[in-house]
């Protein structure tokens, strides 16, 4: 017979609980990045960043118009008809050591190459713009199948979309990110320390 606490909750001998707490910890230790997300992993980094005053980080908010909401109650509110009121540029932007950096996230299930659908025009023109003031733009690619995530200089991706335009290859070989990107070693805290690739990036 299962006994229940007065909210509902099963009763667990505390003998049960310890053996259940020892199977999550070597499990969390095994497999410490399944379930999060490329996106978890890139703010879990930034929030590091700032905490030890590295750099400023922060993930650019999406330029949503709101055009009708509900009130079910007092206390809710729920967004039924909502539009992009201009196409989003990159994901990311701040500060690393007095140079203003701005990047976008992209992860692929791909294991050959990156496809450059996963890149819109708009995105490109943005970087392309950014790069001609200094910035220092990038894509910072995870695939995923592979577990290996790089980051990938905007000069590689803006040659590669020119070829694309003019009617050659639709992705990014994946010997071109081994040979000429700088590839993210993953570590303890953060888990995705990709400032330690932009640093190559830097001028001189």
């Amino acid at each position: 017979m299962a006994i229940r606490y007065p909210n509902g909750k099963k009763y667990v001998p505390a003998t049960e609980k310890k053996a259940s707490s020892k199977k999550q910890v070597k499990k969390d230790l095994t497999f410490s990045n399944r379930g999060k997300t490329l996106e978890d992993m890139i703010d879990e980094a930034n929030a590091y960043y700032l905490t030890v005053k590295e750099a400023v980080i922060h993930k650019k908010p999406v330029p949503i118009q709101i055009v009708n909401v509900e009130y079910p109650s007092r206390s809710a509110a729920v967004i039924r008809e909502a539009y992009f009121r201009t196409p989003s540029t990159t994901d990311y932007n701040g500060v690393y050591k007095g140079h203003y950096i701005d990047f976008d996230a992209k992860e692929t299930k791909n294991k050959t190459s990156f496809p450059l659908k996963n890149v819109h025009l708009h995105q490109v023109t943005h970087m392309r713009a950014a790069t001609a003031q200094g910035g220092i733009c990038f894509l910072l690619i995870r695939f995923s199948i592979l577990n290996r995530s790089f980051v990938l200089p905007f000069s590689i991706l803006n040659a590669a979309w020119a070829e694309m335009e003019k009617g050659g290859r639709k992705s990014i070989p994946f010997d071109v990110f081994e040979q000429d990107a700088i590839e993210i070693k993953e570590s303890y805290s953060p888990q995705l320390d990709y400032l330690k690739a932009v640093t190559v990036l830097l001028p001189l």
